[in-house]
């Protein structure tokens, strides 16, 4: 008779021993299973090829730490699981504790305290260029379910059984953020390792990771970053954010052809941005913005930076530029003495401004079309009275928010009714007390009335689904017309925009009734 001590040591024997008797026994059905079938291929399914590849391009990809400014990242939680993903993302390989497994409920939680950890890995990759590699295990199982490009890699007919695997051309920090998805269903991105992040995404075929780092920089899109993520979207094949790039510069064209970012785009999204003929800028700025960017390539490619050379790696860009639609004082004060243009090309422009007959010119000669700015009128009618709408330096203004991304171009104001008017007035666009955009300029009112436009100096990107304060400060001696029977909702093309009243109007503007009667904008 054999005591509870020592039954259960035999049970504990055996359970020890039970992976390696396994094992044994599945090679001995394997070799069974072998003879059996002597080589037949009739139960055999049909051979899949796989192949690895390593993406190349001639573009340079480009660090989003160059592109978006570094957040701070939030707070994280001090729960157990998420203190694993932290040591193991400095890779220090913790062994768990005994019965670890007993700590997480979920094989979610189980599964992510492998991120990143030595523990079980069967696989190492050193990932990142020459000089800034880093070793990172894995394991095949869970890697092969979560991209099909490692299971080809791992299980695939022409798997090769390495325990190392080199990948130069993926940013360690990359790689990181595409493992912790696999193994923790986590996706964690950062401004300064999105566009790496999503090319690792791409080339291991991680779709949901990769929609991620798209709608990322779609959020961060902005007139500053707009030119290099329109060229790295290309590289990418991404088509959502690529219109979203358009968008934003064609509406606030000259702030991204002004930006630091538009010097780094390569030759052929130069030539895209030349050749947009809805690009709403004055010509003038685009022809100083090809120059900028022929300096910076100037330097790239190690040439001095000569008239010259500016001119040869524009090449034929250069007649992309619609020099001849400029004003006459842009080109006699600015392309005309710039060097760029031969002797002859200035002759014929000149030429072209004054003369009946003109020349044949390489340059476009036709202006583009630009943006046709939409406006949201909120009032059913207007009307004047004596004692209103008077202005002595208060504020009116008015909240909005619109269901789909636009660009406020500026406002239509009512002007006199008392006849011929100068206004001076100074408008705002503010979204949470912070001041995105504001401009001092004077209008004339004819004493009609109509609305008239005031701009900004530059388009204001509008994000949806938030609201934003406009106010106007207006200066001028007569009374003016005003808005009556205000609408809280107003379908404007494809977009609707919701009116409310503002805190900071103190000259009796609202929904209602008052100024600011339109809202100009593109969308």
């Amino acid at each position: 008779m054999v005591d509870d001590k020592e039954k259960n040591m035999k049970c504990l024997t055996f359970f020890l021993m039970l992976p390696e008797t396994v094992k044994n026994r599945s090679k001995k059905s394997s070799k069974k299973a072998n003879t059996t079938t002597g080589g037949s291929s009739s139960s055999k399914l049909p051979p899949v090829c796989y192949e690895i590849i390593t993406l190349k391009t001639k573009k340079k990809k480009k660090m989003a730490a160059d592109i978006f400014p570094r957040k701070k990242s939030a707070s994280s939680s001090t729960t157990t699981v998420q203190q694993y993903h932290q040591q193991n993302l400095s890779n220090n390989n913790l062994i768990p504790a005994p019965n670890w497994q007993g700590l997480y409920p979920t094989i979610r939680e189980r599964n992510a305290v492998m991120f990143n950890n030595d523990l079980m890995a069967d696989v190492h990759f050193v990932v990142g260029p020459p000089g800034g590699t880093q070793r990172l295990p894995g394991h095949k199982y869970v890697l092969a379910v979560g991209s099909s490009v490692f299971h080809a890699m791992f299980y695939g007919e022409l798997a090769e059984d390495k325990d190392e695997i080199r990948i130069p051309d993926v940013e360690p920090a990359a790689f990181l953020a595409m493992l912790k998805y696999i193994y923790c269903d986590e996706i964690d991105l950062a401004a300064d390792t999105v566009l790496a992040t999503l090319y690792a995404a791409k080339k291991y075929i991680v779709p949901h990771l990769a929609r991620a780092c798209v709608n990322f920089l779609e959020t961060s899109l902005s007139a500053k970053n707009a030119c290099v993520l329109l060229s790295q979207s290309c590289l990418f094949e991404e088509p959502d954010l690529t219109q979203r790039c358009w968008e934003v510069i064609d509406a606030q064209a000259e702030l991204a052809l002004k930006s630091e970012g538009f010097c780094d785009i390569d030759f052929q999204t130069l030539e895209s941005i030349l050749r947009r003929e809805t690009l709403n800028a004055k010509e003038i700025v685009v022809f100083e913005a090809a120059l900028n960017w022929a300096e910076v390539e100037c330097q790239r490619q190690d040439l001095a930076s000569s008239i010259e050379n500016k001119r040869k790696v524009l090449g034929k860009a250069l007649y992309l530029i619609r020099i001849p639609t400029m004003a006459l004082d842009d080109f006699a004060n600015g392309a005309a003495q710039s060097g760029v243009l031969t002797l002859n090309e200035t002759n014929d422009i000149f030429l072209w401004y004054t003369a009946a007959k003109k020349p044949e010119l390489q340059f476009v000669s036709k202006a583009r079309k630009g943006l046709v700015p939409q406006r949201c009128h909120r009032f059913q009618s207007c009307a004047y009275r004596s004692n209103q709408w008077r202005y002595r330096g208060r504020c009116d203004s008015i909240q909005f928010a619109v269901d789909k991304r636009v660009f406020i171009a500026g406002f239509g104001l009512y002007g006199s009714s008392c006849g011929s008017a100068e206004y001076s007035a100074k408008i705002e666009l503010k979204r949470q007390g912070v001041v995105l955009g504001q401009n001092l300029s004077k209008y004339f009112s004819d004493g009609s009335s109509n609305t008239f436009p005031v701009w900004f100096e530059y388009p204001v990107q509008i994000e949806p689904d938030t609201f934003y304060t406009a106010s106007v400060i207006l200066d001028g001696n007569e009374l003016s017309y005003f808005g009556q029977e205000g609408m809280t909702e107003v379908q404007c093309g494809k977009v609707t925009v919701q009116f409310q009243c503002s805190s900071d109007s103190t000259n009796g503007t609202g929904v209602q009734g008052g100024q600011i009667p339109e809202l100009i904008f593109y969308a």
